[in-house]
């Protein structure tokens, strides 16, 4: 088990082979065990695919935002089909400092697309609408996200 509350601030870049997938209206949109995950106390996980790995395609939304740490984000709408999910992933193009290794690679919030799991576990959807993390039997909270947890 990992708690949440172990993992350090700013946040651990870590290599993992556990196998991502990524399903939205009947497509699988990435499958890939060659992924980066960030890990930054009180938030699951969140998994970074090789654009590579990707099997679907992703299209530049508007905005940006910026963290503190890895640099500006850039969005990205998912297309399968006839089927548009509005900023579905995230991106650092040019991540800073100990992020580089993620450049290009996506991230998906796992509550706008049908399905998201990590070695074949389905993973819940870290709450709140911001935050895109990844929670999985081995991963226990609380988490940040809910309603009162935004100053944590």
């Amino acid at each position: 088990m990992e708690s949440v509350w172990d993992y350090p601030r700013p946040p651990r870049l870590e290599r993992t082979t556990r196998r991502i997938t990524v399903r939205h209206a009947g497509t699988t949109v990435a499958d890939s065990d060659r992924c980066w995950r960030v890990l930054e106390t009180s938030h699951p996980p969140v998994y970074y695919v090789p654009r590579a790995d990707l099997r679907a395609a992703l299209e530049p939304a508007p905005g940006r935002t910026f963290c503190e740490w890895k640099g500006e984000a850039s969005y990205w709408d998912l297309v399968t089909g006839d089927v548009r999910v509005r900023e579905a992933a995230w991106s650092y193009e040019r991540p800073t400092g100990a992020y580089a290794a993620l450049a290009g690679a996506l991230a998906f919030y796992p509550g706008r697309v049908d399905e998201c799991r990590v070695d074949g576990e389905r993973v819940e959807v870290q709450p709140g609408d911001f935050y895109g993390g990844w929670i999985t039997s081995d991963v226990v909270g609380p988490f940040k996200g809910g309603p009162g947890t935004r100053g944590w």
